[in-house]
Order: structure tokens, then sequence, then C-alpha cells
């Protein structure tokens, strides 16, 4: 366990511009372990300390190499084209004192630390709908900002991440080796990703035909990774940046409605009263495309629905996959944790697809 002296002289790494005064967990994410410094210092008050998951992402130098690629990309200059009422910011990646990306430490952790957005918060629920249009102008801000950068300029440091074709292989060879309890929850579990092998190709089908291009994406837009302005409730960056790479911007459509549209958020407590909000939908939608629609094509339209579906059920595959194999991926607070994870994820596909149709219809009035 790294203690608060040793996180302080990690945290010391990073900085020259001021006393470290204080660390502090920050946000509840499922992989990296993250921490807010507090500096002695009016040039700079605060930072992200992170050291990074090298189980998950195991080339972390070109995970850095990714991220400053996409910074130096949006540059000042970039921004200032953004609209003058709506200031976009873009966490930057400190170096260490010795100009490095990453500093090790002598359990050959990795860490790094990135610049801390002030006077800003995020939602693991969207508190109102009036919230639901600013997450999608986030995204579509994020995508607008990096649509003429080249996808080949950056690696793919996770490869098979989000195809979903792949998680159900590894899936069936999880359930080959696992000898689950049969519980009720374990039984739907086991049925639901049964009666849905069919569609998991629909995605990467429409890449390797053609129909849907390559582009760069963020990896895991969820709304918790959308910061909004304190004061005025505007979005104002989208953080969390190390999954990005080329990928379909249909996993990031799908994932940000996934990760929105449920306004009983994903640790729910009772899974089955789980359901896909459309007017949280419909407003998200709005906000995206106003953005988007500049580099959308006729066929992107035709998949929205399909991306909406297919990652939220992947996310759901994920955590049972997960759960089978013994929490090995995400981490878990009791044994549970990846089951009630996945169930939650179910309940939300199920709801999606009761609703298709007034979901296609939303998507074709916005077009």
């Amino acid at each position: 366990m790294t203690t608060e002296i040793n996180l302080i002289a990690i945290a010391e790494q990073f900085t020259s511009q001021g006393q470290v005064t204080g660390i502090e967990s920050l946000g509840n994410g499922n992989i990296n372990d993250t921490f807010l410094v507090t500096l002695d210092s009016l040039e700079r008050k605060h930072f992200v300390l992170q050291r990074i998951n090298t189980q998950v992402f195991r080339q972390p130098a070109l995970v850095m190499q990714n991220m400053r690629i996409l910074t130096d990309h949006v540059s000042a200059d970039r921004l200032k084209r953004t609209p003058a009422n709506r200031p976009w910011k873009v966490p930057r990646v400190l170096l260490t004192q010795n100009h490095q990306n990453l500093w090790t430490d002598q359990n050959n952790g990795c860490w790094r630390a990135i610049s801390f957005v002030e006077n800003a918060q995020s939602f693991d629920t969207l508190p109102d709908n009036s919230h639901a249009s600013e997450i999608g102008y986030a995204l579509g801000m994020f995508h607008n900002l990096i649509s003429d950068l080249p996808p080949a300029k950056l690696a793919d440091t996770l490869p098979g991440f989000h195809i979903t074709p792949l998680y159900l292989q590894h899936y069936q060879n999880i359930l080959a080796k696992a000898n689950p309890h049969t519980s009720p929850e374990v039984k739907y579990c086991l049925q639901f990703v049964s009666d849905r092998t069919t569609f998991a190709d629909i995605l990467e089908d429409a890449k390797a035909t053609g129909k849907l291009p390559l582009r760069l994406i963020h990896g895991d837009p969820k709304i918790n990774n959308v910061l909004f302005d304190t004061t005025t409730q505007k979005a104002v960056s989208v953080i969390d940046l190390d999954t990005v790479k080329p990928g379909l911007v249909h996993y990031d459509i799908g994932d940000c409605l996934r990760s929105g549209c449920n306004p009983m958020g994903e640790e729910a407590e009772h899974w089955e009263k789980v359901y896909f909000d459309l007017d949280l939908c419909q407003g998200i939608l709005e906000g995206y495309l106003d953005v988007a629609q500049a580099f959308l094509t006729e066929n992107d339209y035709s998949y929205i629905y399909a991306a909406i579906r297919l990652i939220t059920f992947e996310l759901g595959l994920r955590f049972f996959t997960d759960y089978l194999a013994g929490d090995v991926y995400f981490k878990v607070k009791y044994p549970e944790h990846n089951l009630a994870r996945a169930l939650v994820q179910f309940k939300l596909t199920e709801s999606i697809e009761a609703q298709e149709t007034k979901i296609r219809q939303i998507i074709q009035d916005l077009k």
C-alpha cells in the first residue's frame, strides 16, 4: 500500500513550482489509482497524480505518447476556434523534473501527472435534463477538435478494446472453464448473453465493409469523464484520455448514451428497476449532433441505434466475464460486484431494445 509519505515523494517528481501540501484520492475510476495533489503555489494550485494500471495498459509509454500527440494537436490556436462564450479546456501532460512523461517507482509502478481543471465538477448521473445536451456537446466538441488528426498517428494501446466479437470469444473461453453457482441472477446473465450473440459483429462488419470509417475516439466517454464549470454548469472539458485510439466514433456515441441515459447509474442497487431514459437520449444526441454533424456521414447515422444497444451489451458482457474469471480486470468492493454491474447493463440493454422504434425516430428527427 502506497503511504501518504510515498505519495508526496512521488508527486514531488513532477513539480518544481511549489511544495506539495496535500494529497487526496480523486474520483472512483475502475482502472487507475488517481489522486489530487495540492501545491503551495500561485502558478498551479493542483494537479492530478495517477498510477497507471499496467495490467490493463501494458505499454504506458505509448499511452503517454498518444496523450501528448492529441493534446499538442488541440493547441491554443485551435481552441480559439471554439465558440467565444464556450471556453474549452484540455488536460495537459506534466513532465517530471527530468522532462519525462512517466516516473517509475522502486516497485516498477508507473506514475504520471496531468493538469487539473479548476472550478469544474463531474457527475455519475445527470442531475437534470439540461445537463444532457451539455454531455452531447462535450463529446461532439472532443470529436470535432481531433477529426482532422490522422488515426495512424496514434498507437492502438488497447488492441481489441470495444471489439465486441473478441469479448464474446473471451467470455466463451472463460465460461468453458468456469463453474458458476446457478443463482437466478447468474442464470439470467447466461441466458441474456446466449440470446444476443448474433448481433455482436454489427459494427465490426460495417467497418470491414467500408460503411463506417476509422477515426480517432476517446474510448471511454462515460458522463463522469465530462467536466462542468461549477458556475455556469456548461461542459468545459473531456478527461481520462488513456483510451484515445483509432476506432469507430460509434463506440463513443454508444458509450456516452449508455452511461448518460441511465438515471439510476452504473452502481444501481436495484438492477431490475434500471431503464434507458428517452428524454436524456434526446438531449445528449441534440448536443452531440449540433457539433458533430459537420463530419458525420449518412451511414454514421444509420448505425447509431445499433451502437447504443451493442456497447451497453458489451460492457455487461465484460463485467459478467470478469465475474466468472474471478475479478481480474475491474476493481471490486465486494465478491458479487461485477455480477451486480453486469445485471445493470443487461437490464439497460433490455430497455434500449424495448424502445428501439422511439430511439430510431429521435435519431431520424435530429438529422
